[in-house]
């Protein structure tokens, strides 16, 4: 008796349709079904975190009907795996023709030719579009806890992960919503930035922790209404150990991913003045029982507590630095950020080199405002895990206000504002369920 002949479809599954049943069907025609089910970093590396993770969609498509068994693909290139099996067939939709997947199906030609096997496209479901439900789920919102868990998976699942400002719920649509594409990759924002300068400054305060936990939360509430993705909550110093239990507890609650909290004391002055203020770090013991403090609080183990360490804006050197990152990453620490005024970002760098020599796996956050001429591959190649762009909503909405402020002044009439404005339709159909 002949053996049967080999087929590989390839697919992410993270929402299963009659599309993809369609595909497997055509399949299970042609002989033993193997299904590569995309891994989470290898689609985050062209789209969104998917909703499930790799061991859930794995299990789902391992119990179809014509599937005989399910095995990762680590990349968006069939090639590993098809070396690997040696399919007589690969089965995909015909979408594929067309677009970003066009090289991909070349390259599976290509290996495919190597013992004679060959490509089947099934024509497209009509009527059927994964992205477009996407979308659709993107509508219905999210649970505290399916937004707590995404930070982590984030972390685990990308070279490196993008957090942009928001203090409004308008600030977080457009973090939601804004992607571009580039070289055929789609990019767009992980994650928000709860931010307190933004927070203080977008009321008029300022930055020494004026603005209370209980009117932040309210604010925040407004984005965690309308938008889905995780947020990382500014903690400032964190308080007294004996209130920071409280914050931990209240964030967690609200489906907040973490909370990044700074070891200074005394009345909190913004980093980006260096020594020319008083900044007055805590002890490493301290710091370090406020840690412990906030791990105990947690309720679930998904939520992260990043230690922000002020050493370099203190004035002291990378030795202190590294001594303050490894004594509280053994506190509990679930991730170190290591911030710095410097322009040059040399003592960033060495950091992270020096960390990643001590410690593989701890995550690593920067926030390069000052040395800003870095790309996020650069970053990644210290060995730094997550970039937050820490003020750039409130940054630029400013001089945008100012300019239509002097120019309504300069000419007595809006008409020649307009073009410092957003249509007012446009402002609308930003909003969902305005219309």
């Amino acid at each position: 008796m002949d053996k049967p002949k080999k087929v590989y479809v390839g697919m992410s599954a993270d929402i299963i349709h009659p599309g993809h049943l369609n595909i497997i069907n055509e399949a299970k025609k042609l002989g033993k079904v193997t299904v590569g089910v995309l891994t989470d970093s290898a689609i985050a590396s062209y789209k969104r975190l998917p909703y499930l993770s790799y061991e859930q969609r794995a299990l789902i498509v391992q119990n179809l009907k014509g599937v005989d068994e399910v095995i990762p693909q680590e990349t968006l290139d069939y090639t590993p795996n098809l070396e690997l099996i040696k399919p007589d067939f690969v089965v995909h939709g015909d979408d594929w023709k067309e677009g970003v997947q066009k090289e991909t199906r070349r390259r599976v030609i290509d290996t495919l030719s190597k013992w004679g096997g060959k490509v089947i496209d099934i024509p497209y479901t009509k009527g059927i579009s994964s992205t477009q439900l996407n979308e659709k789920l993107k509508t219905i919102g999210t649970t505290p806890d399916i937004r707590l868990k995404r930070l982590k998976r984030l972390i685990a699942a990308k070279p490196i992960v993008t957090i942009c400002e928001s203090h409004s719920g308008l600030t977080g649509l457009i973090i939601e919503n804004t992607s571009v594409e580039v070289n055929g990759v789609k990019r767009e924002f992980d994650g928000m930035w709860s931010s307190s300068l933004t927070d203080s400054t977008s009321k008029g305060k300022p930055d020494i922790e004026a603005v209370d936990l209980t009117t932040r939360l309210h604010d925040l509430n407004d984005a965690l209404e309308c938008t889905t993705k995780p947020i990382i909550f500014d903690g400032d110093t964190g308080g007294k150990i004996e209130h920071f239990v409280f914050t931990v507890r209240t964030l967690e609650r609200l489906g907040v991913s973490a909370v990044i909290i700074e070891d200074k004391i005394g009345l909190k002055k913004n980093s980006l003045f260096g020594i020319d203020v008083t900044q007055t770090q805590d002890t490493v013991e301290s710091f370090c029982e406020k840690i412990k403090a906030g791990k105990r609080a947690q309720v679930t183990g998904d939520f992260m507590i990043i230690a922000r360490i002020e050493s370099f804006i203190a004035g002291k050197g990378l030795d202190d630095a590294l001594r303050r990152a490894l004594a509280y990453i053994g506190a509990g620490a679930d991730g170190i950020m290591i911030h710095s005024k410097d322009k040059s970002g040399d003592d960033i760098k060495g950091f992270c080199l020096a960390l990643r020599e001590q410690n593989k796996h701890i995550p690593i956050v920067v926030v390069p405002t000052t040395y800003n001429h870095f790309t996020e591959a650069e970053l990644a190649s210290w060995g730094v895990n997550v970039v937050i762009y820490a003020n750039h909503m409130l940054r630029s909405a400013y001089p945008a206000m100012l300019n239509t402020a002097k120019s309504i002044l300069t000419h007595a009439r809006s008409y020649e504002a307009d073009e410092f404005c957003m249509p007012v339709k446009e402002i609308l159909e930003l909003i969902p369920g305005t219309k």
